[in-house]
C-alpha cells in the first residue's frame, strides 16, 4: 500500500481537494485498497471543515468533501507517508523544519509531477472568490491525474 499524505497551511482548500480528489479517483478505479490518502496543515486547526468554496467546486467534478476535517501536521504521524506532497515551497520547507529525516519523500506537487524547479507552488485560494477556488481546482486535479501514473 502507497502512503501518501498532501499538505498546505490550514488543510481546508488546497490539500483537501488533493487528497479527495485522489481519493474519489482509485475509489473510481477501484484500487482505494492500494493507496492511503490522508492531508493536513502546517497551521491548520484539526477538526475545521473545508471551506464552502472548496466543497462546492469540487462537488461539481463529483467529488464530496463535506465530512472532511483539518488535521494538524503534528497531529498525524507523518513519517510513516511514501509520499508528501507540499502545495507551496515554503510549506515544504516546514515540513523539512519539522522532520529533517523526510527530505527523501517531501516534494511540491509540481516538482514532483514536472520534475520542475521553477513555478513549483499551488496559489492559496482562501478567501477569494469561486472562480480562484476553480482555477486552483483543476491544477490539483491535472497535478493528481498526472501523480497517480507516476506513483
Amino acid at each position: 500500500m502507497k502512503k501518501v499524505m498532501f499538505v498546505c497551511t490550514g488543510n481546508t482548500c488546497r490539500s483537501a481537494m488533493a487528497a479527495a480528489y485522489m481519493q474519489y479517483l482509485v475509489k473510481t478505479k477501484q484500487k482505494q485498497d492500494d493507496y492511503l490518502i490522508s492531508s493536513c496543515g502546517v497551521s491548520a486547526v484539526t477538526g475545521t471543515s473545508a471551506t464552502l468554496n472548496s466543497i462546492y467546486v469540487m462537488k461539481k467534478h463529483g467529488v464530496d468533501m463535506v465530512k472532511h476535517r483539518s488535521t494538524y501536521i503534528e497531529d498525524i504521524n507523518i513519517k510513516d507517508y511514501d509520499y508528501i506532497f507540499c502545495m507551496t515551497s515554503s510549506q515544504k520547507l516546514a515540513v523539512l523544519s519539522l522532520y529533517p529525516s523526510l527530505s527523501n519523500k517531501t516534494y511540491t506537487l509540481k516538482e514532483y509531477i514536472l520534475h520542475d524547479n521553477k513555478n513549483l507552488d499551488i496559489e492559496d485560494p482562501y478567501g477569494s472568490d469561486i472562480e480562484k477556488y476553480e482555477k486552483v481546482a483543476n491544477e490539483i486535479m491535472s497535478c493528481i491525474d498526472k501523480l497517480l501514473k507516476l506513483i
